[in-house]
């Protein structure tokens, strides 16, 4: 059993999927636009070509992904998604790709936990925290 991270990028997900692929290396798997769907009735001239359904891999986990209702206004809140970078340099560089249009929450910094942690919001105000395990 699995469980994966759905995320609804309400019209901006062809935005997200590329700014994914430079920034931590996803791997798009698949993309299906509403146009493709075979009934045309949920097809309509403004989801036309944007994405129903895409799944992308990160390392070992799928997150799959929708435009879903395309108003423009992602909202993400109540859950992180988690990064195990595997030493320092992987980490400061994944967290400053996210972070670049995004915000903050806590500094990328060592803690008693990690010698790297941070967390910041991207600039779809998806929730990311990087770290390295502490070994």
């Amino acid at each position: 059993m699995q469980v994966q991270p759905y995320l609804f990028f309400d019209g901006r997900c062809d935005e997200a999927l590329e700014f994914y692929k430079k920034t931590i290396g996803a791997d798009v798997k698949m993309v299906m636009r509403w146009k493709d769907s075979p009934d045309k009735n949920m097809c309509t001239p403004g989801n036309a070509d944007k994405v129903m359904h895409a799944q992308f891999q990160v390392g070992e986990t799928t997150i799959m992904t929708s435009d879903g209702r395309n108003t423009g206004h992602p909202k993400f809140d109540g859950f992180a998604l988690s990064i195990a970078a595997k030493d320092e340099a992987e980490a400061d560089k994944m967290f400053a790709a996210l972070g670049d249009g995004g915000q903050v929450t806590m500094p990328l910094g060592k803690t008693f936990f990690s010698p790297r942690f941070g967390m910041l919001a991207d600039k779809f105000g998806v929730h990311w925290m990087i770290l390295v395990p502490q070994h």
